[in-house]
Parts: structure tokens; C-alpha cells; sequence
């Protein structure tokens, strides 16, 4: 797992003050059953319009590019699983966590298989049962392996 600092920290925080989290009809953003909003997203896409993520969660095969906010990279290559399983779960509890106050990002190149893995993931830490978190992310789980990745993820 890869941090990248931020020059944005002061940004931030106004963005966050004057309620910035993300508009719940914006493409791509998930709303979890607590609330929490998330966009999932294409890095090979153009970065939407609007408002900036706070935090980005990169799930690549290899260093994504430069970001102006905090961000963490999983070495994740595509059609596959995270090649470092053990640093998943604690990058993807401290999105779930900061979605609660901050605009997070999940992303992959495409914006499919691995983002909606995570997506689902992140379901499943809100309280969606497993056997029902791929549906928190349609026709985004991409590989049988990736769903069975998400079955078997832990809750707590």
C-alpha cells in the first residue's frame, strides 16, 4: 500500500465545511445504506467535472499518476485480485470511514471490475449482507474470482 500526500489538506476542509460530499445524482456515485456517498470511476476516462475527491483509493497494477489529494494505491492487477490481500481490508475500512465526511474515490483503469469489487467491499463494511453486496455495484464484478473475493470478505 502506497500513501501520497496532499497539498489539499486546507482545501479540504472548507470543501467538507460547506457540505462537499458528493452530489448523490452524479455519475458513478454509490450511496451506501448508511449514507455515505462514493464515486467509482475510470482512470482512463477524464477526471468529471465539479468538485474534487479528498481521499482516492487507486486499484492498479501499477503507480497511478500524480493526484492533488490524499490518496492510496493497491497493486491490484486487471482481471485478477489484489496482489497484496492483506492491505485491502484496512485501505478499504479507512474509505468507508472517511466517506462519512469526505468525498472518497475508488478507482481502477476502467472503472469495472476492480472498482466494483472494492465497491461491493465497501457495501458489505456498511452492513450489506455478502451474498448480496455485487449488487451494490451492477454488472461491475467482472471475473468469477472476483466475485468470489467478495463472498468471502470479511465483515467485521
Amino acid at each position: 500500500m502506497t500513501i501520497a500526500g496532499s497539498a489539499r489538506r486546507g482545501i479540504r476542509r472548507y470543501n467538507s465545511a460547506v457540505g462537499g460530499l458528493w452530489d448523490p445524482a452524479a455519475p458513478g456515485v454509490l450511496r451506501l445504506p448508511s449514507g455515505r456517498l462514493v464515486r467509482g470511476r475510470g482512470l482512463s476516462r477524464p477526471l468529471p467535472g465539479g468538485v474534487l475527491p479528498d481521499f482516492g483509493l487507486y486499484l492498479l497494477g501499477q503507480p497511478p499518476p500524480p493526484v492533488d489529494w490524499e490518496s492510496v494505491w493497491l497493486r491490484w492487477p486487471d482481471f485478477r485480485l489484489p496482489a497484496d490481500r492483506p492491505a485491502v481490508r484496512p485501505a478499504l475500512a479507512a474509505a468507508w470511514r472517511r466517506a462519512a465526511a469526505e468525498r472518497v474515490e475508488v478507482a481502477c483503469a476502467g472503472g469495472r471490475g476492480r472498482t466494483g469489487t472494492a465497491l461491493a467491499c465497501l457495501a458489505i463494511l456498511d452492513g450489506v449482507p455478502s451474498s448480496a453486496a455485487v449488487d451494490y455495484s451492477p454488472h461491475a464484478v467482472e471475473t468469477p474470482a472476483q466475485r468470489r473475493y467478495v463472498a468471502r470478505f470479511p465483515a467485521a
